[in-house]
């Protein structure tokens, strides 16, 4: 059964950096390709960014460009998002979830489409903050 865990999360002042992980499980992310979401209090799910199952096509929310990286090691079945200069608004819920290749394969209950790609796999989320 596939699975996606999401860690690296915390509290971290403005500035700030961290490191979000989402390890999968239950199959291979070789062949998917993986979105970064996040989600505050009383706002919609919003893509932050994603990348090709190759790794060589990325997308990321204006909001994030030049302060995100998202990144890949397919070896380790494990997608990163690199997270510099956070700012307070940063602050939110973050998930990952997998593109759905059709005829809901991954779907956990919620689509979200985004840069082309439609995401229905979610891990369970890790919570970032961002505060002085």
């Amino acid at each position: 059964q596939l699975q996606l865990v999401e860690s690296g999360g915390g509290l971290v002042q403005p500035g700030g950096s961290l490191r979000l992980s989402c390890a999968a499980s239950g199959f291979t992310l070789d062949y998917t390709a993986i979105g970064w979401f996040r989600q505050a209090p009383g706002k919609e799910r919003e893509g932050v960014s994603c990348i090709s199952s190759s790794g060589g096509s990325t997308n990321y929310a204006d909001s994030v460009k030049g302060r995100f990286t998202i990144s890949r090691d397919n070896a380790k079945n494990t997608v990163y998002l690199q997270m510099n200069s956070l700012k307070p608004e940063d602050t939110a819920i973050y998930y990952c979830a997998a593109e759905d290749p059709g005829e809901g394969k991954y779907y956990s209950g919620y689509y979200l489409t985004v840069w082309g790609r439609t995401f229905g796999s979610w891990g369970q989320g890790t919570q970032v903050t961002v505060s002085s």
